[in-house]
C-alpha cells in the first residue's frame, strides 16, 4: 500500500482541536485520557491514577500506516487505531487539572499532528472496580491518508516482519504494546498471535527477531 503525502497540522489547528476537545471540560477538575496502544508504555503524562478500562463501540485495529516512526514511504509500517465496532481493554489515567492543558498541548503534538485521530469523549468501565467514567481517547479517522483499514492476517505479518522507522520496527511497537497489555492484566489475544507469528516467520529465515522487553 503505497500512503498518499499529507501535510501536519500547524500550531494554529493543534490548538483549534484541542480547545474543541476541552469544551466541555470545566477547568477544575481531574480528566481522564483513554490509552489503547502507545500510551500504556509510554504514556508521557503526569497522572495520579492509572486503572484498567474497557471501552465499548470501539476495537483495537492495526490500522494507521507509519511512515516516519514505525516504517518509512517505501516500506510504511503499521500502529495500532481505535476503529468502529466492538469494544477495547486499555488504560484511563487520570490527570489532575493544575497542568493539564500543559500536558495536553504536549499529547496533542504527539497525537494529534497528522490529524489521523479524533479525540473524543467515551463512556469506559473501569475493570478494577463496577464504575464507569469519561475518558478522551483518540479514534481513527477513516478519511485519513494513512488509513489502511481492515488488513488480512498476511497482510499484517508481512508489514511486521519488514517495516522499520525512526522509533524501530512496527513488531517492536506491537510487542511493546503486547507485553504491557499483559502485564497490566488486559491481554489482547489477536495482537499476540500476531506477534508470535511475525517472530516465527522471522526465525524461519534467519533473521534477527525483537523480543519482549521490559516497557516500563
Amino acid at each position: 500500500m503505497n500512503v498518499p503525502p499529507f501535510a501536519k497540522l500547524g500550531p494554529a489547528e493543534l490548538a483549534a482541536s484541542l480547545d474543541a476537545a476541552l469544551a466541555r471540560w470545566n477547568g477544575h477538575s481531574p480528566l481522564w485520557v483513554f490509552g489503547y496502544g502507545s500510551l500504556i508504555w509510554k504514556p508521557e503524562l503526569e497522572f495520579d491514577l492509572r486503572v484498567p478500562a474497557r471501552v465499548f463501540g470501539y476495537h483495537r485495529r492495526l490500522c494507521l500506516r507509519s511512515i516516519r516512526y514505525r516504517g518509512s514511504f517505501d516500506c510504511p509500517g503499521i500502529v495500532a487505531g481505535l476503529d468502529r465496532g466492538g469494544c477495547c481493554a486499555g488504560l484511563a489515567y487520570r490527570i489532575r487539572p493544575e497542568r493539564l492543558r500543559q500536558q495536553f498541548e504536549r499529547l496533542w503534538e504527539r497525537e494529534m499532528f497528522m490529524g489521523s485521530y479524533d479525540a473524543r469523549w467515551l463512556r469506559a468501565q473501569r475493570l478494577d472496580e463496577q464504575q464507569a467514567l469519561e475518558a478522551i481517547a483518540f479514534v481513527v479517522r477513516h478519511d485519513a491518508p494513512n488509513y489502511a483499514g481492515r488488513l488480512n492476517e498476511r497482510e499484517l505479518i508481512e508489514i511486521l516482519t519488514s517495516a522499520c522507522g525512526h522509533y524501530g520496527s512496527s513488531l517492536d511497537y506491537l510487542l511493546r504494546t503486547v507485553e504491557s497489555l499483559r502485564a497490566h492484566g488486559v491481554p489482547d489475544p489477536h495482537l499476540e498471535r500476531l506477534a508470535h507469528k511475525a517472530q516465527h516467520l522471522l526465525t524461519a529465515h534467519n533473521l534477527p527477531v525483537p523480543q519482549l522487553a521490559s516497557t516500563s
